[in-house]
């Protein structure tokens, strides 16, 4: 039977904090995803969208690897074991007081965009890519948070928040909810913009500010484009006064050509006309990247060497004799010894906690 060790708390979000833990059997270190809400079934485990979208995403090696799902029947504590990174983006540049390299930025980028080129290839959009939800381990990049994530040919209009301000597309501020995969491309310029510069892009204080700031820097979009945007959205007065807008260039010193202009096509404020994240992977920005094979297949046989389970899953779900709440209920924020996420009274012998290895290794084509 597996075990884990819970070794503190790395983080919190609104539904859930992050706890890193260790497998006492092999002493590898992985994080746990705890959620706050409670669950009565496994039913209803399964209708969570972060678990429905990893399953068939779970193996590229851009995406954050899901291994298993725990989840304790009498308590209804669920908690999801993922890979242990080191940090996320928005910490990596928090305070740096000098610029990251070009090679590192360029190649942190390029695995962006693959993770939301294989996203986008299988139908589904993140709606929140941001600093915070890109995850870093030495050079490896890995995209994180899939709560927000949805399937392209679900039916629109999107009603629930989505996307965190400073990162969002000109479609999702000026429409009521009608937009697609295209908002990630404008996302993950303005994360590149912040990489290179360690400051925001847009960094609007509210949704108008936003507006404005984006289009102090691109301008007053054409007639044609914000006619589009009016028929899907009755209540925003469109009535704009003109700018011409900075350019990006402007706010970028010191920096190469490829990159202001792959920036400039990640920000189109046209969705339509917005380069996808296939073609921005054909950028010559990244051609010294394609060129020396340092990511894609290397990287992902990387990950798999270090991360894929080395037997195949069994296809039941392990149910292992416990008892008391879960471990998850108190963990210690000290260096104290820890309590085991699995525990077993030879007593009662109830079935109350499940183990669930992720049933779903999608080989990752290039």
């Amino acid at each position: 039977m597996e075990k884990y060790r819970i070794l503190g708390k790395k983080g919190e979000g609104t539904f859930s904090e992050v706890l890193k833990c260790q497998n006492v059997r092999d002493g590898t270190f992985w994080a746990a995803k705890k959620m706050k809400q409670l669950y009565k079934s496994m039913d209803e485990i399964h209708q969570i969208r972060e678990i429905r979208v990893l399953k068939q995403l779970n193996g590229h090696p851009n995406i954050i690897f899901l291994r298993e799902i725990i989840f304790d029947k009498r308590t209804g504590v669920l908690c999801l074991i993922f890979e242990l990174m080191n940090m996320n983006l928005y910490e990596y540049i928090r305070g740096r007081q000098r610029i990251l390299p070009s090679e590192t930025v360029c190649k942190f980028m390029y695995q962006l965009l693959k993770a939301l080129e294989y996203i986008h290839r299988h139908s589904f959009f993140h709606r929140d890519v941001k600093p915070e939800n890109i995850l870093i381990k030495d050079d490896i990049l890995k995209l994180a948070d899939f709560g927000s994530c949805r399937q392209t040919l679900s039916k629109q209009p999107y009603t629930e928040y989505i996307s965190t301000r400073w990162y969002r597309a000109p479609e999702c501020l000026l429409t009521d909810g009608f937009y697609r995969q295209e908002m990630d491309v404008w996302s993950a310029g303005c994360v590149l913009f912040e990489i290179i510069t360690l400051r925001p892009l847009f960094p609007g204080s509210n949704e108008l500010d936003q507006i404005s700031k984006i289009h102090d820097i691109l301008g007053t979009p054409s007639s044609i484009t914000l006619d589009k945007f009016q028929h899907r959205n009755a209540a925003v007065d469109f009535n704009f006064p003109p700018r011409r807008g900075t350019g990006i260039a402007r706010h970028l010193t010191n920096c190469s050509p490829d990159a202001i202009d792959l920036i400039n096509h990640l920000c189109i404020y046209d969705p339509d006309h917005r380069i996808s994240a296939h073609h921005a992977l054909q950028h010559p920005y990244f051609d010294a990247i394609r060129s020396l094979s340092t990511i894609g297949s290397n990287v992902f046989q990387y990950q798999t060497r270090k991360y894929r389970q080395p037997t195949k899953p069994s296809l039941k779900p392990f149910l292992p004799p416990v008892s008391g709440a879960s471990a998850f209920s108190n963990y210690p924020t000290n260096n104290g010894h820890a309590p085991s996420m699995l525990n077993k009274d030879h007593n009662q012998g109830k079935h109350v906690l499940g183990y669930y290895p992720i049933m779903s290794y999608r080989s990752y084509k290039k």
